[in-house]
């Protein structure tokens, strides 16, 4: 079947829809598609769980169009994707931890949600490029690094088969009637505009949280394990070029920094930006370490080979940035 493929897209006047785009990653592409003059949507519910805060666009608030919904509402979605050039794909439940607690919820979010666009798409804009953000946790256990996409499914959390069976929904309505989808596994994001309510989000801003309100910071086991820590900006911009990057429909791709940090050098870095933070080490819960997944470093030729696109900040310097937004707006994220 004919692929409904838009190629060498620009953003200028394009029209872009961001599901869950009042959260940290969402609103960091509306932000870059406003400066280039897109004409941006966003659908967030503002779940209190979850990630969305309106003080995440209020820099762009007045030129971009706000809408409180959810992506499970078909009436909805059938509505909003009319016309759409690009939708980026963002909602959803974001804690691993909850997921294995509540697996019905995240079903039903990440899977029936993300369904529910697939299907409003295809009755009512089947040209539409779809980007989805998948997760690193599809490949749970990991057999060896840097991690391919060909690595084996070895999922250690519901959220991880939720999110790959979420992924097989976005190929299927590319094979079988002709959509522009393409997935992107993100690694361990991190940066400004993340809720941090609570530590289900991300380990690193949780850690900037604790450092920040003088408290100490928790390694479990010996801190070896390494993590591909990704700054929200670079990952803005991947999802960005990979929408405007022709023949990359139908296709999977690992995003994140390319580099493994052990774990007690990323608290490290924490602490050394927030002077004066402790930093102790436990032995593993048995909550956490059963999800443990070992070592995890992106592999990024496939998604470097395909795009224009880099990671760009080191994790140092993207802890520093984050460690200053946080100092002025605190207040907004706890």
């Amino acid at each position: 079947m004919e692929v409904a493929t838009i190629t060498n897209i620009t953003l200028e006047g394009a029209r872009i829809l961001i599901t869950g785009g009042a959260g940290m990653i969402g609103s960091h592409i509306a932000q870059l598609a406003v400066a280039q003059k897109a004409k941006v949507t966003i659908v967030d519910a503002l779940l209190p769980l979850y990630g969305g805060n309106l003080f995440d666009l209020q820099e762009i608030a007045t030129q971009i169009d706000f809408i409180q919904g959810d992506i499970r509402d078909p009436a909805l979605m059938a509505r909003v994707v009319q016309g759409q050039d690009i939708i980026f794909n963002l909602a959803g439940q974001v804690s691993y931890v909850d997921s294995n607690l509540d697996p019905l919820l995240d079903l039903d979010i990440n899977c029936r949600g993300h369904l529910t666009v697939l299907e409003a798409c295809r009755h009512n804009n089947r040209r539409a490029r779809l980007v989805f953000a998948s997760s690193r946790f599809v490949y749970g256990s990991i057999d060896y690094t840097p991690v391919d996409e060909n690595h084996p499914f070895n999922c250690r959390s519901i959220y991880g088969i939720h999110k790959l069976a979420g992924e097989k929904y976005y190929r299927f309505y590319y094979d079988a009637h002709g959509m522009d989808t393409v997935s992107l596994r993100i690694a361990n994001p991190y940066g400004p505009k993340q809720q941090m309510k609570h530590s289900k989000y991300g380990i690193v801003n949780w850690f900037i949280r604790l450092a920040l309100e003088g408290k100490p910071l928790t390694i479990f086991g010996n801190g070896e394990q390494k993590r591909d820590y990704i700054y929200n900006q670079d990952l803005a911009e991947a999802f960005l070029t990979v929408a405007q990057t022709p023949g990359t429909a139908g296709e999977v791709y690992n995003v994140g920094s390319g580099t493994g940090t052990p774990f007690k050098e990323m608290a490290r870095l924490v602490a050394a930006a927030v002077p004066g933070t402790q930093v102790v080490q436990v032995e593993w819960p048995a909550d956490r370490y059963f999800v443990e997944t070992g070592d995890y470093i992106s592999d990024l030729t496939k998604l470097t080979t395909a795009t224009t696109w880099r990671p760009q900040t080191t994790l140092e310097e993207g802890i520093n940035r984050t460690v200053a937004f946080y100092r002025e707006h605190w207040q907004q994220y706890w």
